[in-house]
Order: structure tokens, then C-alpha cells, then sequence
């Protein structure tokens, strides 16, 4: 790669991320109906052109610049124990989400712009992005018997998640790395007692064998017989 090629990729990158950050921002401040073009190239630092060489109108403006955060780097920790394996994901989590371009992201994925098929895809996409980064970490604590087997990795993620969320979406109350690690003894002990596995099944109804035999014939005695 000669000079004029590094320099001519690494302004395309520097604009590329101009973009999708004041496009979270203008969608987060304003709503996808008052999202325009022209404000997204204002807030970015280039002219429109350069926006519109690249997207062709604004719902795929949004889309890429949602679809761009999705990989975020939320790590898959391996530090040999369950709890401070979920204690990393929790913590990551908190960081990640409490960035100004998380916060940007989350107004965009929950506000009028999710009416778009492919902006709802994407809110799907970075769900199971988080959802699917727990599987190892739960797959590995049962191999070390931490864990009862069966355990669903999923669904401890989500129990794990919540909190954060919640504060982040509906109560707007701090998140910090101490919501985190509440999360994680609450996370842990419902895994370790088998809340995340399969539903135990219910006990069988009692077949008329088992009840023993009635009717005629029966070989029961009777309150009068025994009482004779």
C-alpha cells in the first residue's frame, strides 16, 4: 500500500466514523422523522455529497450506522470461574452501555426510526450478539460442575442484562459498576440453584392401578368388614 492509499483509507475511516456517530447523535436528539441529511453531514464535518456518495438516502444512513455498533467489544472472558467470569461480562457491559455512543444507540434502536424492518433486524442483531457471547462462559461453567447441566445460557445473560437495562430504558437511575455486581450475585445464585435449566415436569397423574382395585369384586374389605 503506497502513502497517497494509506492516507486516502485512513480519511475514509475518519469520515465513515463522523457519520455514523453524528447520525446516532441527530436520530437520538431529534427522532428519524426529523433526521435529515443535511444535518447529519452539518453535525459530521463534511459536505452532503460525501454523505449521499456513500448512502443512498437516510434510512440506509441509519441502518449502517446502527448495523456498525452491533460488533461492539463486549469480551468473552475464560478467567476459570464462573462469578468472575459474569463479572467481567457485567462490568463490560456497564462500560459499554453507559459510552455517549451507546446511549445514542439505544435511543436510535427504541425510537421512531425501529418502525423500519432493518433497524428493527439490527436491535435484534445486537441482543443475540450479547445473547450468543454467554454461551462458552455458561458451556464451561457446567463443565466444571459450577453450574447444574442444562443450565440456558440465555437466559442467564438476560437475568444478568436486566438490571442494566432497566436503569438505562425505564428508571433512568445510575449505572455503575456497583449495579453491575449486584446483577452478578443475583444472576449467580439463581444458576447455581438450576433457575436457568430445563422446567421440571410435572408428576403424572395416579393411573386407576395405581389406586389400587374398586368396584365389585374387590378385594378391599370394607369399613364393615373390618369393623365385623
Amino acid at each position: 500500500m503506497d502513502a497517497e492509499h494509506a492516507r486516502s483509507v485512513g480519511r475514509g475511516a475518519k469520515v465513515l466514523a463522523a457519520v455514523h456517530a453524528a447520525t446516532l447523535a441527530e436520530l437520538a436528539e431529534k427522532g428519524y422523522a426529523a433526521l435529515t441529511v443535511d444535518g447529519v453531514a452539518q453535525r459530521a464535518g463534511v459536505h452532503k455529497t460525501t454523505v449521499y456518495r456513500r448512502w443512498k438516502d437516510r434510512e440506509s444512513l441509519v441502518v449502517d450506522a446502527l448495523a456498525g455498533h452491533v460488533a461492539a467489544d463486549v469480551p468473552i472472558p475464560d478467567t476459570g470461574t464462573f462469578e468472575a467470569d459474569l463479572t467481567v461480562l457485567a462490568r463490560a457491559l456497564v462500560r459499554l452501555m453507559t459510552a455517549p455512543s451507546a446511549r445514542a444507540l439505544l435511543a436510535a434502536v427504541f425510537s421512531d426510526a425501529a418502525r423500519l424492518p432493518e433497524v428493527a433486524e439490527v436491535r435484534r442483531q445486537i441482543f443475540e450478539d450479547r445473547l450468543r457471547r454467554a454461551e462458552p462462559v455458561v458451556a464451561r461453567a457446567v463443565s466444571r460442575g459450577e453450574l447444574p447441566a442444562g443450565t440456558d445460557a440465555a437466559e442467564v445473560i438476560k437475568s444478568l442484562a436486566a438490571p442494566v437495562y432497566l436503569r438505562l430504558l425505564m428508571t433512568a437511575e445510575p449505572v455503575d459498576e456497583a449495579v453491575a455486581d449486584q446483577a452478578v450475585r443475583v444472576t449467580l445464585a439463581a444458576a447455581r440453584a438450576g433457575a436457568f435449566g430445563p422446567p421440571a415436569s410435572s408428576p403424572s397423574a395416579p393411573s386407576p392401578s395405581d389406586l389400587g382395585p374398586s368396584g365389585p369384586g374387590s378385594s378391599d374389605p370394607g369399613p364393615s368388614a373390618v369393623s365385623g
